[in-house]
């Protein structure tokens, strides 16, 4: 059944978003909003010690959210890039997502910038272990790629390259090498998760290249180091 869903969602990953929601409709997909964290105006221009303090406030709102179930996973990323972390909400719409991501303290001193996304995937999360600690997973946000043409989805090329995704993704599953996976909902240049629990980002990086979408460029993946709760995320 699981694998199934899996298969599901990862193929939903590279349609369109009305498709999206009809493949959630008929497999019972959960809608998630998902908050990408980007570092904000004040991130470099305030003191480590006024910085230290307001990302402390933040953890503490992290763990809050983690406990009443608001979020489902949370988490920094590691590295250099503009990207700061991932909220991941289990709301009633995306407004009351937003007013939970609003008020954490990181964002309402200007240290990072919320960018709010529909997201589906099957329900896998459970609830962090407490007290919190941390392990790291390799983040990758499904792009679309310069190949990736409209309509292209109907022809048989296409058509055939999908099954050799689905049975890529399959495989990787039931390695137990990714953990999470599912599309955006609102038909942007993202179009989806991929999750590895993998040794390293250059293993995270040689699975991805497996991927035949991503091998002829109709998708492309931006991998991240990510630090997640222990608990939530399927072994």
């Amino acid at each position: 059944m699981k694998t199934r869903i899996l298969m599901v969602i990862v193929s939903a990953a590279i349609l369109c978003a009305s498709l999206c929601r009809a493949q959630e409709s008929q497999h019972k997909l959960v809608q998630f909003q998902m908050a990408i964290l980007k570092k904000g105006p004040k991130w470099d221009t305030t003191k480590d010690v006024e910085r230290n303090q307001i990302l402390h406030q933040h953890l503490r709102n992290v763990v809050s959210l983690l406990q009443t179930g608001k979020a489902v996973i949370a988490g920094p990323f590691g590295g250099d890039s503009d990207l700061a972390g991932i909220f991941i909400f289990r709301a009633a719409s995306a407004e009351e997502a937003k007013t939970w991501v609003d008020a954490d303290p990181a964002v309402k001193a200007g240290l990072i910038v919320p960018e709010m996304h529909p997201w589906f995937s099957e329900d896998i999360f459970k609830k962090a272990d407490m007290p919190l600690n941390m392990s790291m997973v390799y983040f990758g946000l499904l792009k679309k790629g310069p190949n990736r043409k409209e309509g292209d989805d109907k022809t048989p090329e296409i058509q055939e390259l999908q099954k050799a995704h689905i049975a890529n993704i399959v495989r990787l599953s039931e390695a137990k090498k990714l953990v999470m996976a599912g599309p955006f909902g609102d038909d942007g240049e993202l179009k989806g998760v991929f999750v590895f629990r993998v040794e390293s980002l250059k293993e995270a990086q040689d699975l991805s290249g497996t991927d035949p979408m991503i091998k002829i460029d109709r998708l492309r993946i931006e991998l991240h180091p990510w630090q997640i709760p222990n608990g939530v995320l399927p072994q």
